[in-house]
């Protein structure tokens, strides 16, 4: 009997403490604020900006510019379309890859 009058008892200090609740929701908000702000500073934004620096380095890609690919193959651009890019990685061996996967543009 004595469980049940506990059970249903209401918080210490009464409807003081209910005003206080809302504050205390808040202070619980504030560390995943900063988390997510930590977050974004560290990780998001400059990821963001480095695929933004990429995708202009795509965007002036032209012929005659010497690459290096992902995976590291080493070529000038013959050609260049949309979303393919044709590479000459030897005389007269030319190769056709997607322009995403073009990691840098060699300064000569």
């Amino acid at each position: 009997m004595l469980g049940v009058a506990f059970a249903m008892a209401g918080p210490p200090g009464g409807a003081a403490g209910q005003a206080s609740g809302g504050m205390a929701a808040f202070s619980q908000i504030i560390p995943l604020v900063f988390m997510f702000a930590i977050f974004y500073f560290l990780l998001i934004r400059p990821q963001q900006k480095k695929a933004k620096e990429h995708k202009a380095l795509l965007d002036a890609l032209k012929k005659g510019d010497s690459i290096i690919t992902a995976g590291g193959v080493h070529g000038k651009v013959t050609a260049v379309d949309d979303t393919v890019a044709t590479v000459e990685i030897a005389t007269g061996v030319n190769i056709k890859i997607t322009k995403s996967y073009i990691a840098s543009i060699k300064k000569d």
